[in-house]
């Protein structure tokens, strides 16, 4: 079985795929992965050499090399997205581009295969903000940035083309994710490597915003239940089962770095910054025994250590980033 993977360089992506390789049965699929290998992507997140794993570089946009890629897939994952909520304030095309016509293009080539279970991964932020209780997938989807935005919109699209076309689409919604891997521009392990570099961190408002967090592998379990046993046109929430204000988890950083309140920088708050997520993930829980393994204290524990042991990993992809934030801002 040829499993097509998108955005498999990224940080959850990575998480994804690595599972599976590790995982060495008789039915173990073969992975291709497609990546354009945007500034949060790195091949050093892959084993490269592995034997059941292809890596193609490309746009999820381009027609003709979906097309061919999809030809020779039995399945599809697709986690390839922008998905920083920031840079798609100050500029939402990118956005609009990879998240809804990148899916169009892989949902119209699936179509034209017959390839399916087509996995959608998709956010909890498309259902807006909740003041109390938790979102079950019927909620009404409410997003308030432009990312939140254009990944709501690929997901109706997807749910479309089951509903028009009898295309075996799922869609799962996750809370927060936090572990290694994860690029520096998100803000554990930002405020992690900033610690660590003896920088300051940038708390937005007041830091009453509250997040669901969820360990990047349990959201990979929760994936991989929902291609092997969920649902033809359904959606699943995935959650952690920790709600945690920024500035309580601000807190728990500084104590993780041995670091102090004077190191926060009180920033203005994000434009249309969502009050709080919560998502009820008691569907995916009864329908395919999901369960978050991973307990906050000692995975938030594990993801600080990570950093602190692999300075070389994140220390080139915060430099990178910085240089094209420099460019971004001399253009205009």
């Amino acid at each position: 079985m040829n499993l097509l993977v998108t955005g498999a360089a990224g940080f959850i992506g990575s998480t994804y795929v690595r599972g599976l390789l590790a995982a060495d049965t008789p039915d173990a699929p073969h992975i291709t992965v497609l990546d354009k290998l945007t500034y949060a992507g790195t091949l050093t997140n892959l084993p490269a050499s592995h034997p059941r794993l292809t890596f193609v570089q490309g746009d999820i946009c381009d027609a003709e090399l979906v097309d061919r890629l999809m030809a020779e897939a039995d399945q599809v994952v697709h986690f390839a997205a922008e998905s920083h909520v920031d840079r798609s304030i100050d500029g939402a095309g990118a956005f609009v581009r990879t998240n809804v016509v990148g899916t169009q293009t892989l949902l119209d080539a699936a179509l034209r295969h017959g390839v399916g279970p087509f996995v959608h991964v998709s956010t909890d932020e498309v259902y807006g903000s909740i003041e109390t209780g938790s979102w079950p997938e019927s909620h009404p989807l409410q997003p308030n940035s432009p990312y939140s935005a254009s990944k709501a919109s690929s997901d109706l699209l997807a749910l479309a083309f089951h509903r028009t076309h009898g295309l075996d689409v799922r869609v799962t919604r996750c809370s927060n994710n936090y572990g290694p891997h994860q690029f520096p521009e998100k803000v554990i392990p930002l405020f992690v490597s900033n610690l660590l570099d003896g920088k300051n961190v940038p708390l937005y408002g007041d830091g009453s915003n509250v997040r669901d967090w969820l360990h990047v592998e349990d959201h990979c379990q929760g994936i991989d239940l929902v291609r092997t046993g969920g649902r033809a046109g359904e959606v699943y929430n995935i959650g952690g089962g920790t709600e945690l204000s920024n500035k309580e988890l601000t807190g728990l950083l500084l104590e993780a770095c041995g670091a102090d309140w004077d190191r926060v920088d009180r920033v203005a708050d994000r434009k249309g910054h969502d009050q709080r997520y919560s998502v009820d993930w008691s569907k995916i829980h009864d329908e395919l025994g999901y369960t978050p393994k991973h307990d906050f204290t000692s995975g938030l524990a594990d993801t600080v250590a990570w950093y602190r042991d692999n300075r070389d990993w994140w220390e080139p992809l915060k430099e990178r980033a910085a240089l094209e934030s420099r460019k971004e801002q001399e253009k205009h």
